[in-house]
């Protein structure tokens, strides 16, 4: 059901993207611009990135909403407070958006990456666990339970295809990459085909610019494998998929102009130059973050409408993961520049 058609000319403008205001919500943008104004700066994630230890990095967050009173032992304590910082930004967008579709969307992520736990442990004959999600739309006793039972028309729609294109793909071929992949198709043509249903520009943008960084990634991945399968790409791209596929063809220094006339030429630029000297994706990662950061931050300018409050959710979340990372790397020894690197800190 949910199909996309493949873009075949690029139509990549971040100001229509915005799309008209809706001054319904007019207090819910407030907010969200003076929470953005409060997430952590530049600097700090730096200073944190370069800390002599972990407890210094994470002194660096005691003047912040992440500052832990009673002190931190170990990287559990850091986990927790994570967490539940994740569960209070996810609270407030469900009481600041007026949108149930856009509110699913959002905890479809939470299904979908439920639905590729489920269908690893059952190829796999594992015990199915209950170390599910609970904040996707099916709750985690009720993700549990249909697989126990092997009921999937319980799930929604866009599950049950989910399902469907992760078991075939796995036995079809006995690679257990194929899951994920086949779970990641259906989500990506998912987000899409909603967006659009719904009208908004501003996700339809967000989403197929996810596609088209998919793409890349998929392409420099099969190269680096010596692999040529050209059917992995997905569809719905701003970028023609034909452009990826003709990349698998020629060595990696070669690819930097083929995405010369593309919104995305400064990330395989430096992803790619990165990848050749280090043998390592850590720097594509980075600027994948960065750039869709960039477009999510564009949409402050909009005085009112959902744009910005999604925006503010979905940067909110990248800066806990950016802690997490951050700390993570610290607690292990990593080298700041290593670092540095990986982490997104625009």
């Amino acid at each position: 059901m949910y199909e996309v058609e493949e873009q075949k000319v690029i139509e990549f403008d971040p100001q229509r993207s915005l799309e008209a205001e809706d001054w319904d919500y007019a207090f819910a943008a407030a907010r969200v611009r003076v929470l953005e104004s409060m997430m952590l700066t530049h600097a700090t994630l730096v200073d944190m990135a370069n800390a002599e230890s972990f407890d210094s990095a994470v002194e660096l967050l005691s003047g912040s909403e992440y500052a832990m009173s009673g002190g931190v032992e170990s990287l559990d304590d850091i986990e927790a407070m994570l967490l539940e910082k994740r569960r209070e930004v996810r609270e407030l967008f469900v009481k600041l958006i007026d949108n149930e579709t856009i509110m699913t969307l959002l905890r479809a992520r939470e299904d979908f990456a439920n639905m590729r736990l489920a269908v690893r442990r059952v190829v796999t004959d594992r015990p199915i666990g209950r170390d599910y999600s609970n904040d996707g739309s099916i709750s985690a006793e009720e993700f549990e339970e249909i697989f126990e039972q092997e009921n999937y028309g319980m799930f929604p729609e866009y599950l049950q295809e989910a399902v469907e294109k992760a078991v075939l793909g796995y036995y079809d071929s006995k690679d257990i990459r194929q899951i994920d992949y086949g779970i990641d198709r259906v989500q990506a043509a998912y987000k899409l085909y909603e967006a659009e249903n719904i009208g908004s520009e501003f996700l339809s943008t967000l989403f197929r610019m996810q596609i088209d960084l998919f793409n890349i990634k998929t392409m420099l991945r099969l190269k680096l494998a010596d692999r040529l399968d050209k059917n992995l790409f997905f569809e719905g791209g701003y970028v023609g998929n034909d452009i990826a596929a003709h990349g698998l063809d020629l060595d990696l220094d070669a690819i930097i102009p083929l995405y010369a006339a593309t919104p995305y030429h400064d990330v395989v630029d430096g992803g790619v130059r990165y990848l050749i000297s280090d043998n390592s994706f850590l720097v594509f990662e980075r600027l994948c973050e960065e750039h869709k950061a960039d477009f999510l931050r564009s949409s402050f300018v909009v005085a009112s409408g959902p744009q910005p409050v999604i925006a503010y959710f979905l940067l909110k979340e990248m800066e806990i993961r950016t802690v997490r990372m951050i700390l993570s790397c610290k607690k292990n020894g990593l080298d700041a520049k290593v670092i540095l690197d990986r982490i997104s800190l625009t």
